[in-house]
């Protein structure tokens, strides 16, 4: 297995993580290897559109049609008026 030294920790960064290990009941450096492993699980994978992503968020409250792309349009700031 590869090994990573890092440098120049800031000491509350260290406490901070050592904290949040212990509240998941972890070692520090397995919280380090899961933090890194979360950072990177999707790099590479091509990414879908913003609007795919958002529609896949919102679709198990019932949102099944498709929504009116707006490229081009202008922006019009909202009525806040009471």
């Amino acid at each position: 297995m590869a090994q990573i030294l890092v440098r120049g920790l800031a000491e509350d960064i260290k406490e901070k993580l050592q904290h949040r290990a212990r509240r998941k009941g972890r070692s520090t450096v397995e919280e380090v290897r899961e933090i890194l492993r979360c950072a990177v699980r999707d790099e590479g994978a091509p990414q879908k559109p913003l609007g795919s992503r958002i529609a896949g968020r919102f679709r198990s409250f019932g949102l099944s049609e498709e929504i009116a792309e707006l490229r081009g349009e202008e922006a019009k700031p909202a009525n806040l008026d009471p």
